[in-house]
């Protein structure tokens, strides 16, 4: 029997792309309600973004919206194209697949392992944010610019790009596909550009540049402690 498209009751590997599914969802909605949340709670305690301290050159205006893309493409186009062919990857899709690594159940494991992971590292992206706080921004610095060092700006500088990579693996176990490690390959050549712009913004402005240059020799590592 089958109900717009669905098996009843569900095959198992409906079930995992149910599961996958609902946990892309989930994190979507859970991404745009937190980052409302901070950029109202930034422009409140922060100030505004100083428009001075906006980088002009070309490469600074492209490589966020890259970036963005990169990182929210495969997502999105995962949950329409599966919700729309019935909880079941398309053979387009499946062209992509990890295959051959493991066994059937190994895999459908690993897959809800994966989706399990993603639920906690939205916990990780909040503790982030908390010390964060009204000095999130897209670019540029605001009005009430400070130097954050606490909790997880303590290992690294940026550490909220750290988890873009830790979500872009953890993502291509849960589609079980190349794609999600292509656009890694992407979000990684765009902050090889980005971070020192960003970097360099920061050492401009007067009111923290010295404390930054401070911060850079006590926290060395970018993104991954020991290595960059």
């Amino acid at each position: 029997m089958h109900v717009v498209g669905l098996e009843v009751p569900i095959s198992l590997s409906q079930g995992i792309e149910a599961i996958v599914v609902l946990t892309i969802a989930n994190g979507l909605r859970r991404s745009i309600t937190k980052v409302r949340s901070v950029a109202a709670n930034a422009e409140s305690k922060g100030g505004r973004i100083r428009p001075e301290s906006i980088p002009t050159s070309f490469l600074a205006r492209i490589v966020t919206p890259i970036q963005v893309l990169a990182t929210a493409l495969p997502p999105v186009v995962y949950l329409c194209v599966v919700v729309l062919n019935g909880l079941q990857q398309p053979e387009w899709m499946a062209k992509f697949a990890l295959s051959g690594m493991v066994g059937s159940q190994w895999r459908n494991a690993l897959r809800v392992l994966a989706c399990s992971s993603t639920c906690l590292l939205k916990g990780i992206v909040d503790y982030i944010f908390d010390h964060l706080g009204e000095q999130w921004d897209v670019a540029g610095r605001r009005e009430k610019s400070r130097i954050v060092q606490t909790g997880p700006y303590a290992i690294v500088r940026h550490p909220l790009f750290s988890i873009s990579f830790i979500q872009g693996v953890l993502w291509a176990v849960m589609f079980w596909s190349y794609v999600p490690l292509f656009a890694l390959a992407i979000i990684a050549a765009v902050l090889v550009v980005k971070l020192p712009i960003e970097e360099s913004t920061i050492l401009q402005d007067e009111r923290v540049r010295e404390e930054y240059r401070a911060y850079m020799k006590k926290v060395p590592a970018r993104l991954i402690p020991y290595i960059w």
